[in-house]
């Protein structure tokens, strides 16, 4: 069976730049082959970067995204190209986690969602962010996100 693609997307199958930031970045969405099903799709970025948005230094993350689609999944592609364009984009921890979650729940509107947002330590302290949008529905298997937390070298 093949699925029908959406004709209105713009970056599946084209080069595409990277977007200069977060607010410069389109979001596409294509309709749940399953929807009325309860599954789960999960993304997990190990190598998410931002910027301080006090001194430009680096920041670093390992992001993972657990949600339960509705009516739309997020184009993979397009999801990537966002994710990537917080490079050069300077916020705290916690405001990126939380525009990650708000841009996926705006063009989504999944059933749930959660986030963690584990953050390398700078200054010595790891900085974890969660979010979900409610609790997700009886039945579902939400699978842990088993990301270890941060212990140094030790």
């Amino acid at each position: 069976m093949t699925e029908e693609i959406d004709d209105r997307l713009t970056q599946l199958g084209q080069p595409t730049s990277l977007p200069a930031d977060p607010d410069a970045a389109t979001l596409e969405r294509v309709h749940n082959p399953a929807a009325g099903a309860h599954y789960v799709v999960r993304f997990t970025c190990p190598e998410f970067t931002s910027l301080c948005p006090l001194t430009g230094q680096p920041d670093f993350a390992h992001i993972v995204v657990d949600y339960i689609p509705r009516d739309w999944i997020v184009e993979s592609k397009s999801f990537k190209l966002f994710l990537g364009s917080f490079r050069n984009h300077g916020a705290f921890h916690e405001a990126c986690t939380m525009l990650i979650a708000q841009r996926l729940v705006a063009a989504l509107d999944p059933v749930w969602l959660r986030i963690g947002g584990y953050w390398y330590p700078r200054g010595g302290m790891p900085i974890d962010v969660f979010y979900q949008t409610a609790v997700p529905p009886e039945g579902t298997w939400i699978p842990p996100q088993e990301v270890a937390p941060y212990r140094g070298r030790g």
